[in-house]
Order: structure tokens, then sequence, then C-alpha cells
């Protein structure tokens, strides 16, 4: 099949045949084809990112009733709002008289959202509160049948997800699977010291795609390799990550700080309901992610101490957390069309940490700024790279890259329309495959 699909020649029919194409060599990166289509975006739109759980903030950007933030993603906004009763709510920002935007503001306060185009008047539960003239003109008008659309919520660890399918599987279910090893860090508490976004104008695919590899590390990231076991061969990280699980729970003082739990792409619990966790070991001498690998804020939570190791997670599909005993760092991948994603990283600190006195914003965030940029930097070249007429993906490395073919898997299903979950299995993976044990 040729790589190149005008427009005018693509269609449901060629993208089925294409996705029989890439599952027939399961170890190949993905087609140009996947990233080009708009076939193929429309369709994954429908399939995955709308039937997929979606971080879209931290309880503290809503403490009140009334506080809201927009979130954005493709061609949606939604604004996510805690109403008088205290509940977190998702609103589709969309009039459900002729469609407006009912909400301008990235963030803020209100008691409604009024609607700027006829005067439409919301709760910030979503309720239509009063529609002008209409009652009077319509007798069968009825408010109560056209509150905003919401998508479904899910509120843990002080992190809030949402979901646009509203027949999703309840994502709380998943995420309890990583209490043990996510409530330590106390992040319903936690401050967002520093957050930021990182546009870069590649598909979402291939942003993610670097993400969930590490082949790359030691070419492009200097600064990161120094610390992280990550960019290491199995086999030469196996003794280093053994001492650190041994003396995990002992430094750390949490109990089962060290287990894992893989239930990501298709063995989920549930479509889109990832849920990942496991610890890796940092090189020795190294006690956290900065400059030099010494302490940059004061202890997460409920930690005591640093095992040299650090928490690797996922939540959903599109949001990853790496996690050190006195920050954790929150990526989330948002796509916008076939060639631009956001990427927005969110720096954690404990909640009593005060800036400029306990931790300085800019040692914090340099590790991890200075990397997304260098990522940035590949992520480009590597979208103008796969638009070549003569690309054609090669084979992915069967250790290093073993996630991405396991995304690639779950992607190509849910494109053509399978959404079974495999059930989950014990084996190897990169960081832990030498103790199974550590397994959920």
């Amino acid at each position: 099949m040729s790589a190149f699909v005008a427009d005018s020649e693509d269609n449901q029919a060629r993208m089925h045949q294409a996705v029989a194409a890439q599952l027939r060599d399961r170890d190949a990166g993905l087609m140009q084809y996947f990233y080009r289509s708009n076939v193929v975006y429309q369709r994954e739109l429908e399939t995955v990112v709308f039937k997929s759980w979606l971080w879209v903030g931290h309880v503290s950007q809503v403490p009140e009733p009334g506080d809201f933030f927009l979130y954005e993603i493709a061609e949606e906004s939604v604004i996510i709002a805690r109403g008088n009763d205290g509940e977190i709510r998702a609103l589709i920002n969309s009039c459900r008289h002729r469609g407006s935007r009912v909400c301008e503001q990235g963030q803020g306060h209100c008691k409604t959202f009024v609607c700027p185009y006829h005067g439409w008047v919301y709760g910030t539960d979503g309720s239509l509160r009063a529609a002008r003239h209409m009652e009077d003109a319509m007798p069968g008008f009825r408010k109560e049948d056209l509150g905003l659309k919401q998508a479904r919520v899910a509120v843990r660890f002080g992190m809030i997800f949402i979901n646009f399918d509203a027949e999703a599987y309840d994502f709380n279910e998943s995420l309890k699977l990583a209490d043990a090893q996510m409530g330590p860090y106390r992040l319903d508490r936690a401050k967002i010291a520093h957050r930021q976004s990182y546009p870069v104008d590649a598909n979402w695919k291939i942003a993610l795609g670097n993400y969930l590899e590490c082949y790359h590390c030691e070419t492009a990231h200097r600064a990161y390799s120094k610390i992280h076991t990550f960019k290491e061969r199995e086999h030469v990280v196996a003794p280093i990550n053994r001492a650190m699980w041994e003396r995990a729970e002992r430094e750390t003082g949490v109990p089962d700080i060290e287990k894992a739990v893989y239930r990501m792409f298709r063995e989920a619990p549930g479509f889109g309901s990832c849920v990942y966790t496991s610890r890796y070991a940092l090189f020795d001498g190294y006690r956290t992610g900065s400059r030099d690998g010494t302490p940059v804020a004061p202890l997460m939570g409920g930690f005591k101490g640093y095992d040299g190791g650090a928490g690797d997670c996922q939540f959903g599909p599109l949001t990853y957390m790496l996690n050190y005993p006195d920050h954790c760092v929150l990526f989330r991948f948002v796509p916008f069309g076939n060639a631009r994603t956001d990427m927005e990283i969110v720096w954690f600190v404990d909640g009593d940490a005060r800036e400029g006195v306990d931790y300085d914003r800019d040692t914090l965030t340099w590790l991890w700024h200075a990397t997304t940029l260098e990522d940035k930097r590949i992520m480009t070249l590597n979208a103008a790279g796969v638009n070549s007429h003569f690309f054609e993906p090669g084979p992915q490395h069967p250790e290093f890259e073993d996630t991405p073919k396991r995304f690639v898997d779950w992607y190509m299903h849910a494109l053509a329309g399978d959404f079974a979950v495999v059930p989950p299995t014990v084996r190897a993976h990169r960081i832990s495959s030498c103790e199974v044990a550590h397994h959920s």
C-alpha cells in the first residue's frame, strides 16, 4: 500500500486496509498513513481519545464552589467547575441553543455561565437557569431538559480525570489499584509549583511514542541519562533495581512502594482506563531528578527519606507521571489536529512547601524543562522525517520499544472497533522482569 493517500481517495475502507497491514508486522513502527490521514484522525478521536480517561487538572484549581477552569482538546472545550454542592463536573462548553461557547475565561470564579449570544443562563452544575422568552413562546419548553451536556468525572489522588463516553469503565476502580504506591505522595493536598505547555508541530502519536521509550535517552538527553537507569539495558540495571527495592520501604517509610501494577493499554481494566506504576532505580549517588541529583524540595506527603528510586506511572493513555520523593512531575499529551500536539508538564511539591523558602522554582523545574526542550527538537525532526515520500518504518527494539509496540497494538484494535480487554499477565517488562514478584 502506498504511504501517501490523497484526501479524495481516503475513506474508512482504506483505513481498515492500513490497520490490517500494520497488524501483520507487529514489530514495525507506525506507517506514515496513520500520521497523515484525516480519516484516521477523526476515527481516533471517536474511538480512542473521546473514549479514554483524560487528566484535566488538580483539585487545587477549583477549591471553592463557583471555581472553574477550561480544558481544551481537539475542537472541544470543557468547563471543569465545582458546583454549590461541592461536586466537580465537566460541562461541555457549548450552549444548548445555538452552540456558542458560554465560557470564555480560561479560569475564574462565577455564580452562573451566561451565553454571550442569546443570554441563556447556566448554573455551575450545568443546569439551565433561564432562557430568555423561550418558556412564554413555547409551551412545551423544559429548562430541565436543556442543561449543558456533561462528561464523566473521576477524582482520585487530587487529580481530576474526564471521559466523554457515558459508558466508560469506572476509572476510580482502576485508580484504586495504585493506592499503595500513589497515596503516600498525598497529591490531594499537594500544590502546583509550576506548569508549562510545550506545543510541538508533530502528530500526537509521535509525541506519545517518544515518551514511551528510552531508546533515544542516551543520544538526546545527557542530563537525564546521568541520573536515570531507564536508559540502560535491563541486564545492566537489574542488580541496581534489586538493591533499591530491598531498601525502598525502609528508607521511604512507605509500605509496598516498590511493588508494580501493570494494567496498560489492552490489559487495562476497561478501555482507556490504563493504570500503571513501578519503581526503578536512579544511579548511585542521585536521590532525585534535579541538575545534580540532590533534593530540590521538602519530602512529599508521607515520605520519610530517599531510596534512590523514582516512581514511573501512567493514568489513562495520555497522562504519565514521574514521582520522586521530593516532587512529582506530570506529563500530558493533548492532540490538536494531525500535526500539532500540546505537551504540558506540571510540577507538584508538598502542600506546605513555600516557594523561595523551601524550593526554588527554576531549580525544581530545570531537568524536565531542559529535557522537554530536547524532546521537542527531536519530535519536530521526527515529524518532518515521516513526511518523506520515501519513509518506511523500521523494526522496533524488542526491549527499549516494547511499550510503544503495545500502544500500537491497542491503538490498531481501537481503530478497528475491537475494544476487548486482554486479561492481565505476569510478564517481563523493562524495569522489573528479574523480579516478577513485584508485579500485582
